[in-house]
């Protein structure tokens, strides 16, 4: 059975007797087009903005530069900028620059003839040559190597370029979308992307919001992926509790589409029956991980939490066997040193025991 128009029951991992149930009438009105807009789900403003723009910037050639966090669905949008235009009856293709080691992508991108290098037994067309008269998406453009750079810059410029290891210019009609989660201008200051390429690649920007600006789509992702995976496994699944789909929206997901898509998956595989299960706790442990992967501790705040952590165990004993210097595996006087420089103290009034 699907999800759609089924009440989901909000509940707890241990659902308590008589938890309310709401109904979450979920049409599918995301999309003004099933085929251009394929696999993009919401009904937000703000992926309905972008939607907008897709279909004006679709209707030109130039270049469009997708920004924003990791997992926002940058390729669906790529795809539904070729799917909008006037080439999308041709190939897209696809070459993701942090996937591929730097010293393939030149090849991947632009091909090579036989003999161009060692392990070249045979000539290879690249992407571009794939996607001529049609489209070329470029996943995580910042990841592209400085050496390739001006070479990606003339084909944008020129429309021109030559396999490695031939000296015969080739043209090519193809429109570029690239996309990054990297702050490009950034990189520009830091020599690690040249500025003459960003602007060619920045004529048209777009940027998609992450996942915890429009929390309102929240509910129709988690259908759209329960009865994805629920086919997948064969299963049966209509339900969810209300507190879980509360949790789901409050939790802020770094990981955005990607990262809730994930734990659907999980969540049904675990799920016995018609009821969605998804812990509150796990959800929690993921907000205190990624709060501290945000946060990363210096070395002083990782050295100071370890020698209060010992202190406390020790209930404050600095020296003797069991106190907490040789737990430390250091003299009392450096470990007093130590307390010092951290600002490590007690209590005004308590006294430590050396």
């Amino acid at each position: 059975m699907g999800l759609h128009g089924v009440a989901f029951q909000l509940s707890d991992p241990a659902p308590r007797a008589g938890n309310e149930l709401a109904n979450f009438d979920v049409a599918r009105e995301l999309r003004p087009n099933e085929t251009r807009f394929e696999g993009i789900i919401g009904q937000s403003s703000a992926l309905r903005k972008v939607l907008q723009m897709v279909e004006h910037v679709a209707l030109g050639d130039s270049t469009v530069l997708l920004l924003g966090e990791t997992g926002t669905g940058k390729e669906l949008i790529a795809r539904a900028i070729h799917n909008c235009s006037c080439r999308r009856n041709q190939s897209f293709a696809k070459v993701n620059c942090a996937a591929i080691p730097s010293g393939l992508l030149e090849s991947e991108l632009f091909g090579h003839e036989r003999g161009a290098f060692t392990g070249a037994i045979t000539q290879k067309v690249g992407r571009l040559e794939l996607a001529d008269q049609g489209s070329l998406f470029l996943d995580e453009i910042g990841d592209i190597p400085l050496e390739l750079q001006p070479k990606l810059l003339r084909v944008l410029q020129e429309r021109e370029f030559e396999r490695l290891g031939s000296t015969r210019t080739r043209r090519v009609d193809v429109r570029i979308v690239a996309a990054t989660h990297c702050d490009l201008e950034g990189m520009i200051l830091e020599k690690q992307f040249r500025s003459d390429l960003y602007y060619r690649l920045n004529v048209v920007p777009i940027f998609l919001p992450p996942l915890r600006k429009r929390p309102e789509d929240i509910p129709l992702l988690v259908q759209h992926f329960v009865e994805k995976f629920a086919r997948k496994a064969g299963k049966s699944m209509d339900m969810i509790s209300s507190d879980t789909m509360e949790a789901l929206r409050s939790y802020p997901w770094p990981g955005n589409i990607r990262e809730l898509e994930n734990v659907i998956e999980r969540a049904v595989i675990l799920s016995s029956g018609s009821l969605l299960r998804i812990s509150k706790r796990d959800l929690s442990t993921r907000m205190v991980s990624q709060r501290e992967a945000d946060h990363p501790q210096t070395l002083e705040e990782v050295e100071r939490k370890h020698i209060l952590t010992t202190l406390k165990e020790t209930r404050w004993i600095l020296s003797g066997p069991g106190g907490a210097a040789a737990r430390l595996g250091l003299n009392r006087s450096t470990l007093y040193f130590r307390m010092k420089k951290l600002g490590i103290a007690r209590s005004v009034n308590a006294s430590f025991e050396l």
